[in-house]
């Protein structure tokens, strides 16, 4: 499956954006994770076994929320109260190997992945 992520761009400290993701076809467990300039790439939220089920990273738990449109195979970040420690390349990803909350929150378990959208949080 191919992933399109949108919605990136510049934002003032405690701003909004809301970051989309869509899919070619039907995917198991999408999720999102960024990568910061300098830093590893680190989980930020992604569904679980289940739409009802989803995962937040402690940095962003609050302030960030994910949603999906099934209809459209799209997912969603809403991303408030950002700070410019969220500056970052948001990528998308899907098709979790493994069905257990270790696999969900580690990007290595996950088989496709979007291009990524940059996200600037700077005055």
């Amino acid at each position: 499956v191919q992933l399109q992520a949108s919605g990136g761009g510049l934002v003032l400290p405690g701003g909004s954006l809301r970051l989309s993701c869509a899919a070619s076809g039907r995917t198991s467990s999408m999720g999102w994770f960024r990568q910061a300039p300098g830093k590893e790439r680190e989980f930020v939220a992604v569904f679980g076994r289940s739409d009802s089920t989803k995962y937040y990273a402690r940095s962003v738990r609050g302030r960030f929320t994910i949603s999906r449109d099934n209809a459209k195979n799209t997912i969603y970040l809403q991303t408030n109260s950002q700070e410019p420690e969220d500056t970052a390349v948001y990528y998308c990803a899907a098709d979790v190997r493994c069905t257990i909350y270790t696999c969900f929150v580690d990007g290595q378990y996950y088989d496709s992945w979007g291009q990524g959208t940059l996200v600037t949080v700077s005055s």
